[in-house]
């Protein structure tokens, strides 16, 4: 593997959906991995995972097409590259308020020949991914930056020309909070459709994938054919949820007026 798999989808023009994991569990994210996501994201801020299970997840996800990813509880270099060392090919960081904290996610993600300052250790990665992967590591691993602060919105064009950022994501919970809104993913709010706009514009006038979390397929598909790279659909645990509710729901032949919120106001 020379480059991230998403890198030659996103050379087609095509969108990526992605799966989004909050249950501490290698069985489900298998589970999850092997419906046909185009990546697998493991969240080890806001989910229950914890690092010996994200590394289970990881694993799990390798076993299929499906490329590992993991959301990081912070900036903060340490869990980011153990993570890293243990096989995801894509960082996704919340809270990246400045192009000074962009530039320290990007360090910390690549090795000193890539400008960085990565320790070398890449322990399962090597197996993963096989022999070349450090010399190939700046292709293969994704620094991906959250935005979802009203300070985040307001330097996003200058955090978007941050050298070796490869992308924004669009936290629409925190970032629905922080511009005085409940907070809100699948969001019709003209603030929010503004903010959401600026950050499209901003990563592709700097040549950066544009990613948002989306609490439908959908609105994520919407948000695909507005210009967005990869679109998250809900998580696991809500998708479980309403799919267990809508199947409760045909059982009682009941109307389905008490289903499962997907979660919209979630905060992911």
């Amino acid at each position: 593997m020379k480059e991230n798999p998403l890198r030659a989808l996103w050379r087609e023009d095509r969108t990526a959906v992605n799966a989004w994991l909050t249950i501490p569990s290698g069985h489900s994210a298998e589970v999850m991995a092997n419906q046909g996501w185009d990546s697998v994201t493991v969240d080890t801020q806001h989910g229950l995972i914890h690092f010996d299970t994200a590394l289970e997840c990881l694993r799990a996800i390798s076993t299929t097409n499906a490329v590992p990813m993991a959301r990081v509880p912070w900036n903060e270099p340490g869990i980011i590259m153990k993570l890293l060392d243990s096989g995801a090919l894509g960082i996704i960081c919340p809270m990246i308020n400045t192009p000074d904290e962009a530039a320290e996610l990007v360090s910390y993600c690549r090795f000193a020949h890539d400008g960085g300052a990565r320790s070398f250790g890449p322990t399962r990665a090597l197996m993963s991914v096989g022999p070349d992967y450090v010399k190939d590591s700046k292709n293969l691993v994704l620094v991906i930056g959250m935005i979802e602060t009203q300070q985040a919105l307001e330097n996003v064009e200058s955090i978007a020309a941050t050298p070796g950022l490869d992308g924004l994501y669009i936290g629409p919970g925190d970032l629905s909070l922080s511009l005085g809104l409940t907070p809100h993913q699948d969001s019709r709010e003209p603030i929010m459709v503004e903010a959401q706009e600026r950050i499209l514009a901003a990563a592709k006038s700097n040549g950066l994938i544009a990613g948002i979390h989306n609490a439908s397929g959908p609105y994520a598909r919407e948000m695909g054919e507005k210009g967005f790279d990869l679109v998250t659909v809900s998580n696991d645990t809500r998708l479980l949820a309403a799919a267990a509710k809508a199947a409760i729901t045909a059982a009682r032949g009941e109307d389905g007026s008490n289903a499962a919120d997907t979660g919209s106001r979630g905060g992911y």
